[in-house]
């Protein structure tokens, strides 16, 4: 009874780890890890000891007999990803080979103070390989009064398994050594030079928090947005809460047809009564009862073969929502099925293949998959009323009416005050995670996430990404090249709490927590808090910790 990896998997590498037979590909050192939409089991190697699923932050690993239909096609996809072997069974090893931890040389003056600035994937794996050792302190600064970034407000309220490497960011957050610093803004509240007084280094894994705009007439009309901006607003980021979304038209565009976009798809196509078992801001399920929309239409530049979603994406979208091509689309994706050479691309084609067709009746909320369309203004004289195509590589135009139009074309970087900034790649510029500015370090400077490498992979990717950083890092703690701290580590809490009194401490996120799962009765996750003054009073509701404890902690400390 082998295991299979499912769609929700999050690649971060946790199994390949646990696994004892080294069956779980492609692992962190192997060089497709980076690029690969999921990882996979052989099932001929499998032993079926289960080390994997406990292993797993998301819930991605169940045995072959458990699977539900909608991860049946996982099965053959796992098995694909490894060769023939003509009955032989794979060369099995123990334990896939384990990255060493950053080995911290302990030296008198305290110890190794790190300020993280940002909550999500990469600054939660950033500071879980910090405290791998003793005598390391990490402060984590976040904008927000809660934490984890995209993992709260970027994954869609109906992929809650994926929503469970949250679990491990709380374990990481309980150790003793790990501190937030929640509702402030680093650049405003505060400054790097001012963090760096307190800390030998500061690591910014702050994302990448801005869409990458499309220059084309109209895109200033109302009734325009990007699909970054709609997830925000359905998942209740605070800034996006009072966000402006029409859904009284029948037809939804979104252009480009990454993970994102079919996101977006799914839920303005799906029932409200489904949606309203998850954690979906109460806004946007008010929304989406009242709404119109029948269609959402995806498009894409090029053709079928190089659709940028992910196959186990594809796969959930097809089991959940009505999908269907135009004719021509159909036969796009079979003239590109004929010339596909590689698994995964044949695997997108052949699911493609087997969709609907768009000119029958539309009997309940659908998605359109449309190809070989390339923007070329949004129609409208005072808001949107659709948006015009080129038929890519031709001269035919092609208008699609719309009372919504969302662009998905990707996330992108902002600069970083204090630090030096990429504007060609939106990155900070620097070396395996150390920032350089004109190819020089910048001391105390680190940088892990899509801040530093752009916004590819997915939540686990961030683990190896912060794993480099950290070592860089500490190699140069260990070398002596970190400037010792011009404070005590007590003198932290007074400083921040007098720049931003209504900072929100570890308790006053425990209480947020708390209170937003109350407020779900038990019907749903939780029902979120969606304004920073709700989720600060909620905070306040923290009891107050004894103050013998206050004392031992700083002690400790």
């Amino acid at each position: 009874m082998p295991h299979v990896i499912t769609q929700s998997c999050c690649s971060d590498g946790s199994c390949v780890f646990a696994c004892p037979v080294n069956c779980i590909h492609p692992s962190p050192d192997e060089p497709g890890f980076a690029t690969a939409e999921m990882l996979y089991i052989d099932p001929v190697a499998c032993v079926d000891c289960g080390a994997c699923v406990s292993a797993c932050p998301v819930g991605a690993i169940a045995p072959d007999t458990r699977l539900t239909d909608e991860q049946l096609p996982f099965l053959e996809i796992n098995a694909g990803f490894y060769p023939e072997r003509e009955g032989k069974l794979p060369p099995t090893s123990k334990l896939a080979p384990v990255p060493d931890a950053p080995v911290v040389a302990a030296r008198g003056g305290g110890p190794l103070r790190v300020a993280i600035v940002g909550s999500g994937p990469a600054a939660m794996y950033a500071a879980d390989e910090l405290l791998t050792q003793r005598g390391v302190q990490v402060n984590v600064f976040e904008k927000l009064p809660t934490p984890y970034g995209l993992a709260r407000a970027g994954v869609a309220p109906d992929h809650q398994a994926t929503k469970r490497v949250t679990t491990l960011f709380d374990t990481i957050a309980a150790r003793r050594d790990f501190r937030f610093y929640l509702n402030v803004e680093v650049g405003s509240d505060l400054t790097h030079d001012e963090l760096l007084e307190h800390h030998h280094a500061v690591l910014y894994a702050v994302g990448a928090p801005t869409d990458k705009r499309l220059d084309i007439d109209g895109m200033d009309l109302p009734g325009t947005a990007t699909a970054t901006e709609i997830v925000a607003w359905y998942n209740g980021h605070p800034e996006f809460a009072d966000l402006s979304v029409d859904l009284s038209g029948e037809r939804v565009v979104v252009v480009g047809n990454g993970n994102v976009a079919l996101d977006v798809a799914r839920i303005l196509t799906t029932d409200p009564d489904a949606l309203a078992r998850t954690d979906i801001a109460d806004h946007a399920l008010e929304a989406l009862r009242a709404s119109r929309v029948r269609e959402v239409v995806i498009a894409a530049r090029r053709g079928p073969a190089a659709s940028a979603f992910t196959l186990p994406e594809l796969i959930g979208l097809t089991a959940r929502c009505d999908v269907v091509l135009d004719p021509a689309d159909h036969q796009r994706v079979r003239e590109d099925l004929a010339a596909a050479t590689d698994a995964l691309t044949r695997n997108k084609l052949e699911i493609l293949a087997k969709l609907g067709d768009a000119t029958a009746p539309i009997t309940r909320p659908r998605i359109r998959l449309a190809y070989q369309l390339t923007p070329r203004r949004v129609l409208g004289p005072t808001r949107v009323t659709g948006i015009e195509f080129e038929v890519t590589g031709s001269d035919q135009v092609q208008q699609i009416p719309a009372g919504l139009v969302l662009t998905s074309i990707g996330y992108r970087g902002m600069p970083i005050r204090g630090l030096p900034f990429d504007e060609t790649a939106a990155v900070v510029p620097n070396d395996r995670g150390r920032v350089t500015d004109a190819g020089t370090p910048v001391p105390g400077s680190y940088v892990a996430g899509w801040i530093k490498r752009g916004p590819t992979g997915f939540i686990g990717t961030n683990k190896s990404c912060a794993a480099q950083t950290v070592h860089t890092l500490v190699d140069d703690y260990n070398a002596g090249l970190l400037t010792d701290p011009v404070h005590k580590p007590s003198a932290l809490p007074r400083f921040v709490r007098g720049r931003r009194p209504a900072v929100v401490d570890e308790k006053g996120w425990k209480a947020i927590d708390r209170a937003e799962v109350a407020r779900g009765q038990g019907t749903r996750p939780r029902a979120k808090f969606t304004s920073v003054d709700e989720m600060v009073r909620a905070a306040a509701e923290a009891p107050a910790e004894p103050v013998h404890r206050r004392l031992l902690s700083g002690l400790v400390r």
